[in-house]
């Protein structure tokens, strides 16, 4: 009995030992430790022993590694889940936690992965699209359908609506949805205005049985079959236009928005009945002869192979812009024939628009930049960007003043 309480002791004290050379090691700048599976975001870490007491606790806020919990079962193995992850700019391992976390948890193929996710399995292409330099046809990477469909949102194809409005969002993206949804996202009480935010599918289980739990909630989530990623979203815009073409084809007007953008939507419903008899049209901020930036290693670089003219086709910015229902099936249907473009804006409201002599129109109401948070301002456009998700409530608060005096 002495001999297994010394040994008990002895096993934590070495795990203790373990948890300080990691804290040491760390503050040396030898490297960047964190355990394999181990809780993220936690401000401190405890050990606890086979009885269930804390023995030491170590503070994880300051580095951001992932803390340590040693449970009942695992004192003997703790040790061999410490995985080192060393710097220098010569090493072949040089990844921080926060760059490791980013890389995608492979969905596990069980039984019970099926049954916490049930709407959503792993896309059948790899259709991750950051083709570089090559020039690949956009229908060879696009995977049709979805994962979540919600196609009650448009009753009747759309026909009795006056607008749809979808709002490309990224699956952790869940505070902005709230906020929307609170605010200027209200209107889809009306009965003439639709909303949904469209979002990509994730390699992570719980995400996505997060998403389901969100969209049986709340029921305004279309999920597609493409990773949500910035690469993808050319994607993304195609699988807008594949629903609406699916599921609300009688619809009069599409707006296509973002999770950062405040809408002023009486203005917008203004604009609407003002343009009501408009055909084949795409309304927004209008972008005249933009160069394609051939700087391989700008966030924007366009290949010469997938696009050679030296001057984009003046096409309407992405934060916002509006689409007469008339265009929808020929923008889808076209753009699966091009070669793809990771600039989603450019590609189809400039290139594949103007193949389809789509007209493009600018319209001073689409600001789709940040401007001064004052009643008067946000009264008189539609679309506002850079919009924190708390910032809403703010500017819907300044929407709905009735006592400044505005010329």
């Amino acid at each position: 009995m002495a001999f297994r309480v010394r040994k008990s002791h002895s096993l934590l004290l070495g795990l203790v030992g373990i948890v300080l050379i990691m804290y040491s090691a760390y503050y040396s700048n030898s490297g960047y430790l964190f355990v394999e599976n181990g809780p993220r975001n936690r401000k401190a870490a405890n050990i606890t022993a086979p009885d269930g007491s804390v023995i030491v606790e170590v503070d994880a806020s300051k580095n951001n590694i992932a803390a340590l919990k040693v449970s009942k079962n695992a004192i003997s193995t703790a040790a061999s889940r410490v995985v080192s992850v060393p710097m220098g700019e010569n090493s072949t391992h040089n990844t921080t936690l926060r760059e490791a976390a980013k890389q995608p948890k492979p969905v596990a193929n069980t039984a019970a992965a099926e049954k916490s996710a049930p709407n959503v399995k792993a896309a059948t292409k790899p259709n991750n699209s950051d083709p570089a330099d090559k020039a690949v046809v956009t229908n060879t990477i696009f995977d049709a359908g979805y994962f979540i469909t919600n196609e009650n949102l448009c009753i009747d194809d759309g026909q009795n609506l006056q607008i749809l409005i979808i709002i490309t969002s990224a699956p952790a993206h869940f505070e902005a949805r709230m906020a929307i949804r609170q605010t200027w996202g209200s209107f889809k009480q009306r009965k003439d205005v639709a909303m949904s935010f469209l979002i990509g599918s994730v390699q992570d289980n719980k995400t996505n049985q997060t998403l389901a739990t969100e969209s049986d909630m709340y029921g305004d989530i279309i999920m597609a079959q493409f990773f949500d990623t910035y690469n993808n979203l050319t994607l993304k815009t195609l699988s807008m236009l594949e629903w609406v073409d699916s599921y609300c084809s009688k619809i009069k007007f599409v707006l296509k928005t973002d999770d950062d953008m405040f809408i002023n939507i009486p203005r917008l419903l203004s604009f609407v009945s003002k343009h009501s008899k408009d055909k084949r049209t795409i309304f927004g901020r209008l972008a005249k002869r933009w160069k394609p930036i051939r700087n391989k290693k700008s966030k924007y670089y366009v290949s010469p192979n997938q696009y050679r003219p030296s001057v984009f086709p003046d096409f309407t910015t992405g934060p916002a812009y509006l689409l007469t229902g008339d265009v929808v099936h020929d923008l889808y249907a076209t753009a699966l024939n091009k070669t793809y473009l990771k600039l989603e804006d450019v590609f189809m409201t400039g290139i594949v628009a103007q193949d389809r002599k789509v007209k493009r129109t600018h319209a001073n109401e689409f600001m789709n930049k940040r401007i001064t948070f004052n009643p008067c301002a946000v009264q008189k456009v539609i679309s506002i960007h850079m919009v924190k998700f708390h910032e809403q409530f703010d500017l819907w608060k300044k929407l709905l003043d009735g006592r400044s005096k505005c010329t």
